[in-house]
């Protein structure tokens, strides 16, 4: 920050910390201890553009004021434990501009808990100058995001029941609300000490009661100690549906097992082809098949074949209903929540070897340089030659095992024909800017108790990258072209960075010789991709990415084709997994209702009032479930880690903040060294260089160097670790400050999640589809 807007933010903050306050120009100088009269003009001019801009107001007397703001904005309330929170503001559809949090004071909170949608009066208005977001009170509580709660049962004696009428309480795992005990009323179900019960709050904090809530026991989980009940109980936390209600059940039994004549009418018939799948070891739902030939001319064909779910789960109906709603299946460590009953995700609906089933295709005409010459996209029936595993294909094409080319004989010629093409295609993202964050991706491997016992590392081989080519593929193609019909569409969109985050980027990572090229606010992703190259295989690689990470926008759903920036691509939709993903169910059914109703006014005046909704929800449902399976492996990494308290490790710094820092080890276990832990010195926070600096010893610790810590407690409670630096003590408390948390990095950028821009993990051993 230039000198004279360092000194304007810091006039700036002096009104904003002091609102009702009226300020002489000398009162401001005495203030900042400003020395001389160029100093004394300098700040004149800068409460001249103050009150130009109308952040300060001057009266008569020459007096300078914070200008008083009446704006409200509405909003959801994230809350803190230590009493306070933001809002992050509903975004306005006419308006681009990004609105920043509001943060709440505690004692302006009005007792909003977490997920609440507030009215917020604007109370100091932000500081452009320093970056500081503009402060507010909650002046309405419009809506109570959370109505039920998951916690731990504590019951009462029976004097204390017959004197309040209350059985006892259940206080929540959350930090967020652990503060505000649930009191439960005798009029439901009586839980047992310890058990985990869902509750439904029916009295919220008030004036007169600010941290007491009143509510119903409605579910009980079981003892926490119990097998499963640790997961279960984040899941009902979430609010993640786990019964399929009995209306949904039924139509799903009324389903045949098999094809039915009629299923064939209007469909090709692709039995003859040669497809397969390929899928994790333990995968048991396929929803995708490929298949590939030469054509006379040289090129390829390409045929990718998606499940048909939109023929069985019909528009408007319980399943549909049901699916919507949960929009999303769940992968936990040992389980799968899934979007629909397993009777159709792993029978009807599963494209099984052997068995004829109804699929939607996408063919494609690929040239030798990658480009998509024609493509068709149509009903049809196939029938898998084969059920192929990851594992195996890599096998075949990368170990030429004999065993397995010998067993594979007649489709060995196309895994091979398919690991050039997926060359291709990768050279052409590549070329027109994808940015390819590769990740480490770990598998943790639990007991038949669900506790635990190693965490494994997946290695991503050419079949996993060959299948997400294809699904790339067979997405943008689909979306291009119902984008080129002009009729309403549903897109996965990853929106270009802003451009001041990518101007900070680029000064960030200065320091390193990587010098942008392009607009800031127009920034192209093969700029972004350029830079990255720069610092492939070096200590800088980690703290790059890192950086260009918390840079990017997140992926989600719209009506309108926004285009791709990380995959590079201009249009894009999710169509490869309707089995697991609702909004790749409701592309099914708009490409055949655009294929049977056709195109015309009414059709489009149909699905343009019901998309925008569809996106919006179904955003939400992905949010809620990527939250869940974070939060459980949150919980089983803590948990395997409780037996290594006091061992050492070597790890490396993956986050920096003015906390401490997190350090991820090798099998992607992470932990805070926190600041009150690092004795050996007095560390400064750099915010722009991220960085922790001692004050005596000059020690700097950053993003992507290498330290050794040893673990110095596992809480599985907060899926929280913390370490120390090998060889130094601890400090003498024992519990971890609250805000410890590692700053959230971009939904599609998660290590070990859904992966990187669209990878959408299965709870599969290498699956990578988009």
């Amino acid at each position: 920050m230039a000198e004279q807007d360092y000194l304007t933010a810091e006039v700036l903050e002096i009104f904003r910390q002091n609102p009702e306050r009226k300020y002489g120009v000398q009162d401001i100088n005495d203030i900042l201890k400003l020395k001389g009269a160029t100093a004394f003009k300098r700040l004149v001019k800068i409460l001249a553009t103050l009150e130009g801009e109308g952040s300060i107001t001057v009266n008569e007397g020459g007096r300078f004021k914070l200008t008083p703001t009446s704006e409200e904005v509405i909003g959801k309330f994230a809350a803190n434990d230590k009493g306070f929170g933001f809002v992050r503001v509903e975004a306005d559809e006419t308006s681009k501009e990004e609105i920043p949090d509001v943060f709440v004071p505690k004692q302006s909170t009005a007792h909003a808990l977490q997920g609440d949608r507030v009215r917020v009066r604007i109370v100091k208005k932000a500081n452009p100058w320093n970056g500081k977001g503009p402060e507010g009170e909650v002046i309405e509580i419009i809506e109570h995001g959370m109505t039920k709660l998951v916690g731990e049962f504590q019951p009462y004696s029976d004097t204390q029941v017959a004197k309040t009428g209350l059985i006892g309480y259940v206080r929540s795992h959350d930090k967020k609300l652990a503060n505000y005990p649930v009191y439960i009323k005798d009029t439901g179900i009586h839980p047992q000490m310890g058990d985990m019960v869902q509750v439904e709050v029916t009295e919220y904090p008030s004036d007169a009661f600010p941290t007491r809530m009143l509510g119903l026991a409605i579910t009980t989980l079981g003892n926490k100690n119990d097998p499963g009940v640790d997961i279960m109980s984040l899941v009902y936390s979430h609010g993640v549906r786990t019964e399929f209600p009995d209306d949904a059940k039924l139509q799903s039994q009324e389903i045949p097992d098999e094809l039915q004549p009629n299923d064939w009418v209007n469909r090709k018939d692709l039995t003859d082809q040669v497809v397969v799948t390929i899928d994790g070891d333990d995968s048991k739902d396929f929803d995708d098949a490929v298949g590939l030939t030469r054509l006379p001319n040289g090129n390829f064909y390409l045929g990718v074949h998606i499940a048909d779910v939109s023929h069985y789960v019909t528009e408007g109906s319980p399943l549909d209903k049901e699916a919507y709603e949960r929009g999303t299946s769940t992968y936990l460590t040992d389980r799968v929540i899934p979007m629909l009953p397993f009777r159709l995700s792993n029978g009807i609906c599963s494209l099984n070897p052997g068995e004829n089933r109804l699929t939607l295709t996408c063919e494609m005409e690929i040239d030798q340089n990658g480009t998509i010459l024609n493509h068709e996209i149509f009903p049809s029936v196939i029938r898998s030659k084969a059920r192929m595993t990851y594992n195996n294909v890599n096998k075949i094409i990368e170990d030429h095992d004999p065993e397995l080319i010998q067993r594979y004989q007649q489709l060995v010629p196309m895994f091979e024909d398919m690991a050039e093409l997926h060359a291709i295609l990768f050279k052409r993202r590549h070329d027109r800017g994808a940015i390819d964050f590769e990740e480490t991706e770990a598998k943790i491997k639990v007991d038949e108790k669900g506790w635990p016992i190693d965490i494994v590392l997946r290695d991503r081989g050419t079949s996993e990258k060959m299948i997400e080519s294809f699904m790339l593929a067979a997405n943008e193609t689909v979306a291009e072209h119902f984008n080129r019909s002009h009729v309403p569409f549903l897109y996965r969109v990853h929106e270009t960075p802003d451009g001041e985050k990518i101007k900070s980027f680029f000064e960030f990572v200065s320091a390193f010789g990587i010098v942008g090229h392009g607009k800031a606010d127009d920034i192209k992703p093969i700029e972004l991709q350029k830079a990255l190259a720069k610092v492939v295989d070096t200590p800088e690689e980690m703290v790059v990415t890192t950086m260009l990470l918390r840079s990017m926008k997140q992926a989600h759903y719209s009506v309108d084709p926004l285009g791709h920036f990380g995959l590079g691509a201009e249009y894009y939709t999710h169509f490869t997994s309707p089995i697991r993903r609702y909004p790749d169910l409701m592309v099914h059914r708009l490409i055949h209702t655009y294929a049977s109703l056709g195109m015309g006014d009414k059709v489009k005046e149909k699905w343009a009032g019901k998309l925008p909704d569809v996106a919006v929800h179904t955003s939400e449902q992905e949010r809620r479930s990527i939250d869940t399976e974070r939060d459980v492996d949150d919980l089983k990494k803590a948990q395997y880690m409780m037996d290594k308290v006091g061992q050492e490790y070597p790890g490396v710094i993956s986050s920096v903040t003015k906390f401490g820092m997190f350090i991820s080890l090798e099998n992607t276990v992470e932990g805070l060294i926190h600041i009150s832990n690092m004795r050996d010195d007095y560390y400064d926070y750099d915010e722009k260089q991220m960085t922790l600096t001692g004050a005596k010893t000059h020690n700097v610790y950053r993003i992507g160097q290498e330290v050794r810590i040893r673990v110095l407690r596992a809480d599985p409670d907060q899926g929280q670790i913390d370490f120390i630096i090998a060889g130094q003590d601890p400090a003498p408390t024992e519990k971890r400050p609250a805000f410890a948390k590692k700053p959230a990095q971009n939904q599609d950028h998660q290590p070990n999640r859904r992966g990187k821009y669209e990878r959408q993990s299965s709870g599969r051993q290498g699956s990578r589809k988009r």
